[in-house]
């Protein structure tokens, strides 16, 4: 067997650029670079592994370990999980700083992998700068903690077990029901240790995101539903975008004459002025959405895990009214009693679409949702009309700022007050244009989330809106936009706070 000798680093970093993915019909790398801060654990080895390969393989320089893994996920949104960022750090509190940003991947199903630098596994030089000491569990440290906030996570306490580790990583961040970020440890002593690795470990491998076919009977339960429901109602999340069903959704809702309302993370799913848009649903949402949940009788939740902000704490529906889940994720499909259809939203709308040819819905829902949009439309003119007064409010600054926007442009932001003003104020002309971190609430993704973005399609412009608690939280990425030359649009709105 052919084999080369290598580092377990730079076995590692060998690995992860000979992974490939399909992106709109190319083949491009699944991982495109590394966010990293280099410190005590990742200094050495790991660094020295990744200068070598600088050129086909950058390695981008965070201004703070939360803030990169931040720009990271924000990147993994715009690919639409397609492509995956690497975050590394050292030991102690730049481990700890990135937990954080594993929050907010996991909470939202994004992909990360997180490499940080570790003790030693000889524990000859314990206890080691930056290590926090357990004295009943000497095993223990600060990288345990990831393990509450990721997908996968391990320690390699010997260079041949990556040949194991790093390909079950991957393809957690690559299932669609399991997706989130992944960690692995790298222990100082084991990154440095050479080993005989098979070559073919190392050959190029071209992935493609799988897609989960439904299960024959709830698609014809889900199919009985349809047919039988008077009001039905779609509600779209994440997931339809990030199966890339939005197309087939928005067809979908204008053949059946079915709503479409939109969760957080699924906005933008259809452009504001399609003709079966609803409005934005739940607390943050519209009127016009909200009134059709509560009148609906049969719901089509399509990827979304239906959080509180969405259901209204699960006051928004009629007590009798039945849900339909469509999820690739078994434990966000089986909830509140929703008929579960496990399976990829594409794949499951696809074949709805074609059971359902001939049927409609009475006109009078369709009329009905048309007439509460109309409604909402000319609320949302008024609240960014333009007043004498000497300071504009959240409303009429999002207004301004989204007529000027090209149809192209992305939107971005997180937490506090915007969250609210651009769900319901900002009207997305393009699908797939928008990206609000509200599943974690996460102050400080803002900028750096808007800086991965920006890297993810630096042919458009990524406009982020920030208040000013998130902008002092953590603005250090717009140094590292500038550095990089990923140009941001930032709206700093300071509401005297």
């Amino acid at each position: 067997m052919s084999t080369l000798r290598l580092t377990m680093a730079q076995a590692l970093v060998r690995y992860l650029i000979n992974q490939f993915t399909i992106v709109e019909g190319k083949e491009v790398p699944l991982f495109p670079g590394m966010f990293g801060i280099f410190g005590h654990g990742n200094v050495t080895c790991l660094s020295e592994a990744l200068e070598a390969v600088k050129d086909v393989f950058p390695t981008w320089r965070g201004q703070n370990e939360q803030s990169m893994a931040l720009a990271a996920i924000g990147f993994a949104k715009a690919k639409r999980r397609r492509q995956i960022m690497v975050a590394t750090s050292s030991i102690g509190p730049g481990a700890l700083n990135m937990v954080t940003a594993a929050g907010v991947a996991h909470s939202n199903r994004l992909p990360i992998l997180i490499l940080s630098g570790d003790t030693f596994v000889n524990r000859r030089p314990d206890p080691v700068m930056q290590q926090v000491e357990h004295f009943n569990n000497p095993t223990i440290n600060v990288n345990d903690a990831f393990k509450a906030v990721t997908r996968y996570w391990d320690r390699i306490v010997h260079p041949e077990q990556i040949i194991s580790s790093l390909p079950q990583a991957v393809a957690v961040m690559l299932d669609p029901a399991d997706c989130g970020p992944a960690f692995i440890a790298l222990p100082q002593d084991i990154q440095e240790v050479a080993w005989d690795y098979p070559a073919k470990f190392f050959e190029k491998t071209v992935h493609d995101v799988p897609r989960a076919r439904p299960d024959k009977k709830r698609v014809a339960e889900a199919i009985r539903l349809l047919k039988a429901a008077k009001r039905p109602l779609i509600i779209a999340g994440g997931g339809t975008r990030y199966s890339g069903a939005e197309e087939l959704v928005a067809q979908f809702a204008v053949d059946h004459g079915v709503p479409i309302t939109e969760t957080i993370a699924g906005k933008s799913t259809v452009p504001h002025d399609h003709p079966a848009y609803a409005g934005p649903i739940g607390i943050v949402g519209s009127t016009s959405a909200n009134a059709l949940a509560a009148d609906a009788d049969v719901i089509v939740a399509i990827g979304t895990r239906l959080m509180d902000f969405t259901t209204g704490s699960w006051t928004l529906f009629h007590q009798d009214s039945k849900f339909i889940s469509i999820n690739t994720a078994r434990w966000d499909a089986t909830k509140h009693r929703a008929l579960a259809v496990v399976g990829d939203a594409k794949e499951t709308v696809e074949e709805l679409a074609s059971a359902l040819k001939g049927w409609k819905v009475d006109a009078a829902w369709t009329k009905k949702a048309k007439s509460l949009m109309a409604e909402w439309n000319t609320a949302l003119d008024g609240y960014q009309k333009p007043t004498n007064a000497p300071v504009p409010t959240y409303a009429q600054v999002v207004g301004v700022v989204n007529k000027k926007a090209e149809p192209r442009d992305y939107m971005l932001t997180a937490a506090g007050g915007l969250p609210g003003e651009t769900m319901k104020n900002w009207r997305c002309k393009t699908t797939n244009s928008y990206d609000l971190e509200f599943g974690f609430s996460c102050m400080g993704y803002e900028i750096a989330g808007g800086w991965g973005a920006k890297m993810a399609d630096p042919t458009r412009d990524v406009i982020v809106m920030v208040g000013d608690g998130s902008y002092m939280l953590m603005n250090s990425d717009i140094y590292s936009s500038v550095l990089t030359g990923h140009k941001l649009i930032v709206i700093l709105f300071d509401n005297g706070g």
